[in-house]
């Protein structure tokens, strides 16, 4: 069965990355402080506790895909010259909730860290990259995608950018499908 991803209509391909517009969303998401791989695993077992039943009602939600993760720790605008590297960091890891759940029938979780939102309709640039994933690694393709964006016309909303994963981790790292997304500006 096919994991439930998060709906959009292309509204331009290229041979580097697409540009999507995302229908509203709601998401589970919690924020955690560290180096990116251990502020990653705690955010997913936080957020999958919540959808396996931590939540006061015990309701079960299904998993979707990807796991987002963003670095929150530089609020200025994000340029390819503001993307962070090493250290630690402020990271957001976010579930985007199945289509049928509104924020308003979704279960109180259990774990206050865990919040929920509505995320508005957006347009986001997309590039797929691919291959095992750290912050250094997700520093520089942003930073080259943040790039290839100016060089495109395109203008990022500054908000930074998010590494999307849509493979869990016990698939081949060849095979995984992992993705830059850089919010555009209206």
């Amino acid at each position: 069965m096919a994991t439930e991803e998060p709906a959009f209509t292309l509204v331009q391909h290229t041979e580097v990355f697409d540009v999507r517009r995302y229908a509203p969303v709601v998401v589970a998401e919690t924020t955690v402080e560290g180096d990116w791989g251990d502020a990653s695993n705690q955010g997913f077992r936080r957020l999958a506790g919540y959808i396996f039943g931590g939540n006061k009602s015990r309701t079960k939600i299904a998993m979707t895909a990807p796991v987002a993760t963003q670095d929150r720790t530089q609020l200025a605008k994000a340029t390819p010259d503001t993307v962070r590297q090493d250290g630690a960091h402020t990271w957001v890891v976010s579930f985007t909730l199945p289509a049928a759940w509104q924020l308003a029938a979704l279960p109180i979780p259990d774990d206050a860290r865990v919040t929920l939102r509505e995320v508005p309709a957006r347009v986001v640039a997309a590039k797929r990259v691919g291959g095992w994933w750290s912050a250094s690694g997700f520093a520089d393709d942003a930073t080259a995608f943040l790039r290839e964006l100016a060089t495109a016309g395109l203008k990022p909303s500054g908000t930074p950018p998010v590494m999307a994963r849509y493979y869990p981790p016990w698939i081949p790292f060849f095979m995984r499908r992992n993705e830059v997304l850089v919010e555009l500006a209206p």
